[in-house]
């Protein structure tokens, strides 16, 4: 539980000290996300002053998003500042799609963590403190939020992982040390110290949600329950314990729900209806995916109970896709359709992008495993999809078959096979994923071969 003892002016330094020191470690590489706000410059000479006393390295990133005409003039403050503290600075500019149904707000929010993700640090400080904890909950609560949304912002957010090059890669984590600071306390920092900082035009506007909060309830609701800022953030705190109980009761549950790395429909019938939407929710949350509304999570789960093992079950929520193969649950991003028709030639490269069906092939020499190198150059080779009717031989003991009927045996869902690409030499199939190397193309002990994987990116 944290320590909820008002934190006063002259001791804010001393309380981003006490974090950084319980969360990092010497010699580690922190990244700021500096706005120019009086927030983040705050921060900046809070870690400025610690960098040397605590050995860390420091860096900030300022991501322009480019909504306001001054968007550009804040973006020079922010390098000039770094400058003046000797802080490198990186510029990220990004241009908001924003979604149907999706604040500014929040498409600009969701932008900035996309940067994030990308960037190599220990740990991306960002500077929200109690009132926006208090904003967070509030709005939470109007939209009728369940447990992982009233939990509000945590001290330490770890971020999605991402699957690059056939590893699970995670961002650095995001550290949040003034989340028990007071605005107040903030400015009078800042003050005291006389920082300069910016201003953006639209903290102002009411017609922003966060804004409405800030300038027209919390005032009414400080002249009647002044700690109601630290009351929040302890019913925060309250409900991210609870929200850890559904979690781990989740890890007890896919226990015997999962096999071979998959949700099975089977395993979600022997379980109580909460607890299968609980085990189903925390299947989405732990895959970086962004939960349906609980109408929509019922309904999902309804449909997968009802289902049959010939069941095509295919449902699409945001950018989520929901399916079934064989009694298993595949819970992927939407991808776009590939192209019909792609090929190209393979010149030697150790990694090939295929934009086209979103991921790549790896093909690494290797003494007497893969492919024959010997073999394989006799004729051009070629990395296309599948056209139909091909035919394969991966055991020289046993017939040639069609590659359909393969893929099938090797119970591949229908849209993995769709996807897939194949190696030729001339026009002999060498190399299919999940299947191997023909037969007659298979180094022998000692040859120079070439061992070829397919790899798929989920970003």
């Amino acid at each position: 539980m944290a320590d909820f003892r008002k934190v006063k002016l002259n001791s804010i330094l001393g309380h981003v000290e006490k974090i950084l020191r319980e969360q990092t470690q010497q010699n580690d590489h922190l990244i700021l996300g500096l706005s120019g706000g009086i927030d983040s410059v705050v921060l900046l000479k809070i870690l400025v002053t610690l960098s040397a006393k605590m050995h860390f390295s420091l860096s900030a990133i300022y991501v322009n998003h480019g909504i306001s005409f001054n968007a550009d003039r804040w973006e020079i403050f922010c390098q000039d500042l770094c400058k003046f503290h000797n802080v490198p600075i990186t510029v990220t500019r990004v241009k908001i799609n924003q979604n149907l149904g999706a604040s500014l707000e929040a498409a600009a929010r969701e932008l900035r963590y996309q940067v994030f993700e990308k960037l190599e640090a220990d740990y991306i400080l960002l500077a929200q403190h109690l009132d926006d904890q208090a904003e967070t909950l509030f709005l939470q609560l109007l939209r009728g939020a369940g447990l992982r949304g009233l939990r509000a912002m945590p001290l330490v957010r770890v971020q999605a992982g991402k699957l690059k090059n056939g590893t699970l890669n995670f961002g650095p984590p995001i550290l949040r040390p003034l989340l028990e600071v007071s605005k107040n306390e903030i400015e009078n920092f800042a003050q005291k110290n006389k920082l300069n900082w910016i201003t953006d035009e639209s903290n102002g506007d009411i017609s922003f949600d966060r804004n409405f909060l800030r300038h027209k309830i919390f005032p009414l609701l400080a002249e009647r329950f002044p700690s109601y800022r630290t009351n929040f953030f302890r019913a925060s705190r309250h409900v991210a314990e609870a929200s850890s109980l559904l979690d781990e009761l989740a890890r007890i549950d896919e226990q015997s729900c999962i096999h071979f790395g998959k949700l099975q429909i089977e395993g979600l019938r022997t379980l109580e209806l909460s607890r299968a939407t609980n085990l189903l929710r925390f299947t989405f949350s732990r895959q970086g995916m962004v939960l349906p509304s609980t109408a929509k999570l019922r309904d999902i789960l309804q449909q997968l109970l009802s289902s049959g093992q010939s069941t095509r079950l295919n449902i699409i929520f945001g950018n989520t896709q929901v399916r079934c193969f064989r009694g298993s649950v595949y819970i992927n991003l939407v991808s776009p359709l590939p192209k019909s028709n792609w090929q190209f030639s393979w010149r030697g490269e150790e990694r090939v992008m295929i934009q086209e069906i979103g991921g790549e092939i790896s093909l690494v020499p290797q003494q007497g495993a893969g492919i024959s190198l010997q073999k394989l150059k006799e004729n051009q080779i070629l990395i296309r999809s599948r056209s139909g009717g091909e035919y394969f031989q991966p055991d020289c003991k046993r017939p040639r078959r069609s590659l359909k009927n393969l893929l099938r045996e090797a119970s591949l869902p229908p849209w993995e096979r769709e996807m897939l690409p194949i190696l030729l030499s001339g026009k002999n199939l060498v190399w299919v994923p999940g299947i191997g190397v023909d037969c007659n193309f298979q180094a022998t002990p000692g040859e120079p071969g070439l061992v070829v994987k397919w790899l798929i990116n989920s970003s």
